[in-house]
Order: structure tokens, then sequence, then C-alpha cells
């Protein structure tokens, strides 16, 4: 995720948040939100969350990252949290599964084939096939698995991705070293058109079923805890991130973010290079009813 400039001022947080908030919810990205410009999750977000905790907020990181990196990166500190993992595809609390959408075999296999396509054009492009308990790649040279490595903990290399089960596909995402929003999602998109194709970063391209999406995750989490839009806070900074934006109505842009974040959101944090979602949540703190 990179830094993008706004097209719009909208509001900050210290200008025009309401007094005596009733939150209960907060739900934030990670690359581009949360993790700052070192790749790094700061330091005071794990006594900031036992903070929110003691005054019954829940704090959920709501990532395209696997499951299982996110509880290796954030590790204690959500041990028992909700989670939206696989860009919305896979939603946790604790050990209970909350809210989980799949891709169909012959939909797997369809965009197995298409990456394979781009590839023998000449495009530098790699795809990862991301299962509830696993992640599988067949393309295995370093720079590739470099960049896997950081959003998959559970890995494995094989030698055909066409040999596995594919009963059990939450999404797969498609890195591209050039520019996937203009290289290959559209040819993507183009290839299999009853999946969601969402452009999730710079490099990364995210198929998914078709009403998949953190949004959707979120709804069906609000349903189950019982907890409102009204009393729910959302940081993003990138598309991947649209569809939590109608779902809070503390819904915060990083100042970093891609223009229509901006646009969707009702306020502006600091970038996530300031440390923005901390600073925020120390605000929301302060304000809370």
């Amino acid at each position: 995720m990179t830094a993008q400039t706004p097209m719009a001022p909208v509001p900050t947080p210290e200008a025009c948040l309401p007094d005596d908030i009733d939150l209960r919810l907060v739900v934030t990205d990670m690359d581009g939100t949360l993790v700052d410009g070192r790749g790094r999750v700061p330091e005071a977000f794990g006594p900031l969350v036992q903070r929110l905790r003691q005054r019954g907020v829940l704090v959920c990181p709501a990532s395209g990252r696997q499951l299982a990196n996110l509880r290796c990166v954030l590790g204690e500190t959500i041990a028992d949290s909700p989670v939206i993992a696989d860009n919305g595809t896979y939603a946790v609390l604790g050990s209970t599964e909350l809210f989980s959408e799949t891709i169909e075999r012959a939909q797997a296999l369809e965009v197995i084939a298409c990456v394979r396509r781009l590839r023998g054009r000449g495009m530098d492009v790699g795809a990862v096939v991301s299962c509830k308990q696993r992640a599988y790649v067949e393309r295995g040279d370093a720079a590739f698995l470099d960049q896997v490595g950081t959003y998959y903990a559970l890995r494995e290399l094989v030698d055909d991705l066409t040999f596995l089960e594919l009963d059990e596909v939450m999404k797969i995402a498609v890195f591209d070293f050039g520019s996937s929003e203009t290289g290959s999602a559209p040819q993507l998109r183009r290839a299999v058109p009853d999946l969601q194709v969402v452009v999730s970063g710079v490099h990364w391209t995210d198929l998914m079923a078709a009403g998949a999406s953190k949004g959707r995750a979120l709804a069906a989490m609000q349903e189950r805890l019982g907890i409102a839009p009204s009393q729910t806070a959302v940081f993003g900074d990138y598309l991947n991130d649209l569809e939590l934006y109608p779902h809070a109505d503390l819904s915060f842009a990083m100042a970093n973010a891609h223009p229509e974040i901006v646009s969707a959101a009702r306020y502006v944090a600091p970038a996530n290079t300031d440390h923005g979602v901390i600073r925020t949540l120390e605000l929301l703190l302060e304000r809370m009813a």
C-alpha cells in the first residue's frame, strides 16, 4: 500500500469527533493502516487494545492477510478477539468461526489457468491459493516467496496447484511485480467475471466469491455480537477496505489512503507512518461516554 494524495478535504478527528462516543468495536486494516512504514505493528498497540477491552471495546484486525499470519504478527493481543482474514472471506472470534466464503473448484482452476497464461505472455505474476488452514503456491523463486512470506505464515510450495483438493479456498491472491491495478487485475476480471476481483495493494489483487468482502464479514460480525454501526469505528487505506465504510459511523481514512477511501470516510486519520490508528484511538478513548 503506497501513499495517495486525497482528492478532497475531509474533517480531521480532532476537529469534528462528537463527545460522549458510544464505541464497542474497532476494525482496522493492517498494511498501510496499522502497520508503520517499516512493516511493524506499533509497540503501543497491545497496551492500547487492553485499555479498550477494559472499557468494553473489541478490536478486530481486518486484513487481506491469512488468519495464521495475523495471529503470528499480533500474538496474544488478538488471542480471543474477533478477526477478519483473507479480505473478509474468513472471520472468527477466538476459536469460533463466525463467517466464511469459499471459491468453487472450477473457478479456482480458471484463476490458476489465467495466471499461467499471463506468465506465458511475459507478465511477472504469481498466485497464492489461500485455504482455511494453509496457503499454497507453485511459483518457487525467492523474490516471489519473499512477498508471499510477508502475508502468509502457513504456506506450502507444491508442484501443481491444480492437484490440490481446492474445496476450501477462501481466496486466490495474485502478486504482480508491476502494477496490479493497471496490469494483471483487468485481465483477471475478464477471465473470471463470476468472481469478485479486488485490488488490495499496488502489487496485489484478490479474487474471492462474488459476495465476499470485509464489509460483509463485518456486518455478520456486528449481527452476531449485537453491535451497531453507530458503535463501530473502521480504519483503512486501500480499495479492499472500501466495503467496510457503510457499516461504521466512525469511519477513518488514513492520510496516505487511496482517494476512493478518502471519499468514503467521514474523517482522515494521520498516516500509518505517523501511527495514525494509535493516535486516533487515544482520542476516541478520551471522548468515550
